[in-house]
Formats: structure tokens, sequence, C-alpha cells
């Protein structure tokens, strides 16, 4: 695989989150290779009530264009159960997305914006602290570790689900 770029996602689910959390890293392992994988982290569900979330960060080093990726990983969800067309905040059994790819910023009009503004939750942040803890956010400049510092964690409760974070690394 001829290296294009390195892209930190973020995983997440709130239906049946340990089977396909697990066989969405394991997809990513069969096609990009080894993988950097953080624990997996239990929130709730942000903008609509409903089930907790399961939520990850995995970083791949990617052949792909940020954009083929996007519609890579589109498909992936695709594969695993994800029904599109409802409501933008809703349970889901796979959300996959890019967040940062090398220090790229996208802001035109398509669909895929980097990086991710969902590096203002925790469920996003903590992840990629873990496993890009040095990687700085292209725009603020800030490290993930020095944003995840100064994060008001009680605002957005975390905590690690052991039973998850074991069979998602059973995939590294």
């Amino acid at each position: 695989m001829t290296r294009t770029g390195r892209a930190y996602l973020s995983l997440g689910s709130n239906i049946d989150a340990e089977r396909w959390l697990a066989a969405a890293v394991a997809e990513l392992r069969d096609r990009f290779g080894e993988l950097d994988i953080s624990p997996v982290y239990r929130s709730a569900a942000v903008g609509f009530d409903g089930p907790d979330f399961l939520n990850l960060a995995v970083a791949i080093d990617s052949d792909l264009a940020p954009e083929a990726l996007n519609d890579w990983l589109h498909a992936l969800e695709d594969r695993h159960g994800r029904i599109r067309g409802g409501a933008r905040y809703g349970s889901r059994t796979l959300d996959v997305d890019i967040v940062l790819y090398d220090d790229l910023v996208l802001t035109g009009k398509g669909h895929l914006k980097l990086p991710r503004g969902e590096l203002r939750h925790a469920f996003v942040l903590k992840p990629m602290a873990d496993i890009a803890p040095s990687v700085r956010h292209p725009v603020d400049g800030r490290t993930m570790a020095e944003l995840w510092a100064v994060f008001p964690k009680e605002r957005e409760p975390l905590t690690v689900d052991d039973a998850c974070t074991t069979a998602v690394e059973a995939f590294r």
C-alpha cells in the first residue's frame, strides 16, 4: 500500500455496539493494515434522547485521498447496517468519521469538513488524545493532549467500556 496520509477516525455505535465496532475495526485492519486503537468510551447520546454511545478513535495510514476515504467509510457504515435519511442525530449501528487527515483543513462546499467539528465533544477528543496526544489541531494549534487537559470533563462524562475495548482490541 502506498501511503497517502495519516487519518484519524472516530467510530461510534449505540445499537449492538460491541458487535458493530469490532466488525468495523476488523474491516479497517483488513483494508489498511496496522491500526492505532483507543480504549472504547461510553457516553450519553448527544443531540437526542437515546441509548448511550460507545466511541473510540482509530488511526490508519491510508492510500486513499480524504474524499475517497470518506466514500469508503460511508460504504463501510452501509455494510454494517447504517440506515441513512433519518434525523441527523439518532441511534445507529455504526458511525465512522474522519476527524483529522494529516494537517489538512477542508471547509468548502463538499460534505467533508476537516478537522471534524465533533472534536469539541469528549467522545471524540478523549480517544484522539489517547492515540495521538502530540498531534496538533491544524487550526487551533494545540495538541490533542493540550485540548483534552482543558476540556470541561464534567460537561460530558465518559467511562471506559472494558468489555467492548477488549472485543475491539482483538482486531488490532
